[in-house]
């Protein structure tokens, strides 16, 4: 192994001042100084044989293969080309994208040429590449890279601006025509590869995926074993979306192997991002690879100036922001709520379509307080429990957004945020809109933002609330089932009493939202009004008409201090909600984190607002007294309060779309500590029971075969129990806090099992997943643990140290899938996947690939026998080469041989006769080497004849073309 040597070079003292670029060839080595020094150094002598000067800054320096010629980049915006041996001044000074001025003036100066390369080819012009040197009058252009060639120039414009750039070639060597092919070009947030061999230059396709924080990202959440034909069907529709104009050849760069990291069972993780745009990717393999892009903004119209802007005061900027997503992976129903507090639904179809209206409804939710006291100090009589209303309101889909209206006073009402389009609207294969539930402003009061969300394709209902109550939505009628506020969903079994106040208390706002007693009325078909509510007796009308009155003189003295209040509140929910640039000064303690951590109520939690925290879908027991399962909807709140809404649906096909959806309160309440995170139940055996779905089929089909297939039309697939089973402790739910996790039988609703989680800290997140056949609630919490519990006994089986809440956008992103999988946004631009299952870390290391891979190093250029007979010069030769044993080959080892003799006298004259021996069997293999050199040496000769006949041939043909003229070639 040969010993590697230092190089040292000492330039001189006026040289030390801070270095440029280096470029280097086997022998010679430029290095370019910022002062407009070039130096040349003869790597064999190890000293400077030239010095140029130029009177602008170098900022990089490039070879002309041959080492003839090399080219330098300046700060004025202009490339010098130079001969080694001219070093008084360049060969040619070029300003690509300079103005020529007339009279032969120099060009005006443009903006530095960071880098530049110097490409030959061997059947044309070299390739001059570079990145800057823009004329300065090119205010707001984006960053371009130049490529030319020959006598003509492109400009190529990037979207980010230019870290870096290099040619790919055919040949390693420096000392060898290039013959470039592609350029890789580094963004600030991309990778691009330029293909130079056709005409246009055109990109190359990008197998990788490097667009994930194009546009910040809000939201995420993780499937794990998806159905088999999901990444298919998305793959197809999203493959329609890629841009035209790519190169036809193959991503140039393959080096490196990838692991055995695919999984038996398909990924998917979903991203919500603060333009509005929703993105699915494959993250069955190693890496993520996009499938699909989803445009919420589509449906709005977008404002062309500040002043159209009238509606969006909710938020500062990025209106459409996602904060939401609910996904069901087997009908393929999407539903995502924005910031704007607009909530849209989503159909899968692989067909094309022209949507002349686009579907809407316009939502009243309001948070109204009935337990204020009189002047004369009389309560206010007591809300009726609200029951559903056997005829849910038939709103129409409305076609355009309500006109702006204002109320008395002159503040806003009824007005949306966002204004859908009224024109119609292609909708391309994939996901396509199949309605936009927007939530209006009540009195002057923007909407609060939505908390929570759930959608079910079996029921075709929608579900969302926020702090002021809770709102369902027949998506196949177009029609809202539900409008309560929370106090109205407790009704008078609310478990957190609210006593009589001050009115002027009942103001103070909280970190949720304005707590308005008095801020207009809920519209009668937007509720869901009871049957008992209608009739009331004289006494009682007496106190409403005087709880109304006085109720009228608190709304005049607090409408300025609403107003005022009101911009702040939603800034701040705002700040908490929307991710785009975390704020590292952000306390984790805020006020979204700030609930109830006792088992008891404080009065700070009175005066704030119950949100909407939770909600699941299922088929289970209602009530106590039920004797089987019935299509339910379980409602979780921050304050820790589970109630359960009965669903009465029609029967499926034609009947679905003509009766309607009965919705009523079961007056099942259950309590826990902390805010609801997560519901989900389990059967008898403990398995765990997934919501009812309806498998997707194509909407958009032709009328013919879409009247075949209502005929043959079952009922949504269900995953109830049969009735055949035991009606005792038929099943469990299993209700996840930010405190605590409880199992309850049903229907008894017998707490079975209870588990404190945690007491100093909080849950951030709480999922019920599967993994290794077995069902577990896995945990992460603000103090950095994961915990995992198994169901439905909920003993611990991992407390684990993982990271702590350091911002906001862990504890927005951080979620659970199956199969011990987890992911969470650990930057802005990185999704870090982690794992907890055993059997996953043991295959750990054949996940893993490899970056680089052994290659066969290419042959080295040809000298040529005229380059290395004229031009090479003297050549240093080998004396090993010529006499080694590589040239005249290795001694046989038979020539001497050790033969032991008999000891004494005898045995000294056998080795004298041994030694004479091999005297003579040396000078025998001497004889063999020197008939072997004679070889040589004949070989040798013949090679100088052969090239004495071949300067002779070479005369002749000399001597024949002499006399003749060019043309008569």
């Amino acid at each position: 192994m040969k010993e590697r040597k230092s190089m040292y070079f000492r330039l001189p003292k006026k040289e030390e001042f801070m270095l440029g670029k280096l470029s280097v060839l086997p022998t010679k080595l430029l290095i370019g100084f910022e002062s407009g020094t070039v130096v040349l150094w003869d790597l064999k002598s190890k000293k400077a044989d030239y010095r140029y000067t130029y009177d602008e800054a170098i900022h990089s320096v490039a070879w002309h293969h041959e080492g003839k010629q090399f080219i330098c980049s300046h700060s004025d915006g202009t490339l010098t080309i130079w001969n080694v041996r001219s070093p008084a001044k360049p060969v040619q000074t070029i300003t690509p994208h300079g103005k020529q001025l007339k009279d032969g003036k120099k060009p005006e100066p443009c903006k530095p040429i960071l880098k530049v390369e110097f490409k030959t080819t061997r059947p044309g012009e070299p390739f001059i590449i570079l990145s800057g040197g823009l004329s300065y009058d090119t205010v707001g252009r984006r960053p371009c890279l130049t490529v030319m060639h020959g006598k003509s120039t492109a400009v190529l414009e990037m979207d980010y601006s230019i870290v870096d750039f290099l040619t790919l070639c055919e040949t390693p060597y420096p000392n060898d025509f290039q013959e470039p092919y592609a350029v890789v070009v580094l963004l600030e947030k991309d990778l691009v590869l330029i293909d130079l061999a056709q005409n246009g230059y055109p990109i190359f396709e990008n197998p990788y995926p490097l667009s994930i924080h194009e546009s910040p990202v809000t939201c995420c959440e993780y499937f794990a074993d998806c159905p088999v034909d999901l990444i298919p069907a998305l793959y197809s529709v999203g493959a329609r979306q890629k841009r035209q104009g790519y190169s036809k050849k193959e991503w140039p760069i393959n080096g490196g192997n990838w692991g055995l990291g695919a999984q038996s069972y398909s990924e998917i993780i979903i991203t919500g991002h603060a333009d509005g745009s929703v993105k699915f990717w494959d993250a069955s393999a190693i890496n993520l690879q996009v499938l699909y892009k989803l445009k919420t903004s589509k449906v709005f119209e977008k404002s062309r100036n500040k002043d159209d802007k009238p509606n969006t005061d909710i938020v500062d900027e990025d209106p459409y922001a996602i904060q939401i997503i609910s996904w069901c992976p087997e009908s393929r129903m999407l539903c995502i709520a924005g910031v704007s507090a607009h909530v849209i639904i989503y159909r899968f179809s692989k067909q094309e379509v022209i949507t002349e209206v686009i579907p809407m409804l316009e939502v009243r939710l309001l948070y109204e307080i009935s337990d204020v006291e009189s002047p004369e100090g009389e309560q206010a009589p007591p809300l009726p429990t609200p029951v559903g209303s056997a005829n849910p309101q038939p709103v129409p889909p409305q076609s355009h957004p309500s006109t702006s209206s204002s109320s008395s006073d002159g503040l806003r009402d009824n007005v949306p945020c966002l204004k859908v389009k009224n024109s119609p609207l292609k909708q391309s294969p994939g996901y396509q809109t199949e309605l936009v539930i927007q939530l209006v402003w009540v009195s002057g009061e923007p909407p609060q933002q939505i908390t929570s969300l759930a959608v079910n394709s079996s029921y075709g209902l929608v579900v969302f609330g926020n702090c002021s109550g809770i709102a369902m939505v027949d998506y196949l009628q177009k029609a809202v089932l539900l409008n309560l506020g929370t106090i109205e969903l407790c009704g008078s079994s609310d478990p957190y009493r609210r006593e009589p106040r001050s009115p002027r208390k009942s103001r103070q706002p909280s970190g949720a939202g304005l707590c308005d007693i008095s801020e207009g009325t809920v519209a009668p078909e937007d509720r869901c009004k009871s049957p008992t509510s209608g009739s009331s007796s004289p006494h009682n009308s007496d106190d409403q008409q005087k709880v109304n009155n006085f109720i009228e003189k608190v709304k005049i003295k607090s409408r300025k201090f609403s107003k005022t209040v009101a911009s702040d509140i939603a800034k701040m929910s705002r700040k908490l909600s929307l991710p785009t640039d975390l704020k590292p000064d952000l306390d984790i303690k805020d006020n979204s984190f700030s609930r109830s951590r006792s088992s008891s109520v404080t009065s700070i939690d009175k005066e704030s607002r119950e949100a909407i925290s939770a909600l699941h879908f299922c088929e289970t027991f209602t009530r106590k007294a039920d004797s089987a399962p019935s299509p339910c909807l379980w409602v979780g709140t921050t304050l820790g309060t589970v109630l359960v809404i009965a669903l009465n649906l029609p029967p499926g096909g034609e009947q679905r779309l003509l009766q309607p959806v009965i919705v009523s309160p079961s007056g099942t309440i259950l309590r826990l500590k902390g805010a609801v995170l997560r519901m989900a139940f389990l059967d008898s055996t403990g398995c765990l029971m997934p919501p009812a779905y309806e498998s997707w089929k194509e909407h958009n089909v032709p009328e013919e075969k879409d009247e075949k297939e209502k005929l043959k039309k079952r009922r949504p697939v269900s995953v109830s129990p049969s009735s055949s089973q035991e009606i005792s402790e038929n099943q469990y739910a299993v209700i996840c806090s930010e405190k605590q996790a409880k199992v309850i039988s049903l229907p008894t609703q017998n707490c079975a099992y209870k588990q404190n989680i945690t007491e100093t800290s909080f849950v951030l997140r709480g999922d019920i997943v599967s993994l290794s056949n077995s069902i577990c609630l896995a945990c992460f919490c603000a103090n950095g643990h994961i915990m995992t519990f198994s169901l439905p006994s909920l003993r611990p089986l991992l407390d684990v140290y993982y990271l702590p809440l350091t911002n906001m956008r862990i504890a927005r992103t951080f979620c659970f899938t199956n199969n011990g999988q987890a992911l969470y946004l650990v930057s802005p631009t990185e999704i870090q996947r982690l794992t907890y299952s055993q059997e996953t870390c043991e295959n750990l290391q054949e996940m893993l690939g490899e970056l680089f891979t052994p290659v066969e190093t290419p042959e080295a250029p040809n000298r040529g026998f005229f380059k290395g007979l004229f031009g090479g010069g003297a050549q240093s030769l080998d004396r090993e080469e010529l006499f080694g044993e590589s040239s005249s080959g290795k001694a046989s080892r038979s020539l001497a041989q050790h033969i032991p003799g008999p000891g004494g006298i005898e045995g000294v004259k056998g080795a004298a006769s041994g030694v004479v021996g091999e005297l003579a069997r040396a000078r025998l293999a001497l004889d063999e080497r020197g008939q072997k050199l004679s070889d040589l040496e004949e070989r040798t000769a013949a090679m100088l004849s052969s090239a004495d006949s071949f300067s002779k041939h070479a005369h002749e043909m000399m001597l024949k073309y002499k006399d003749k003229k060019w043309y008569q070639f």
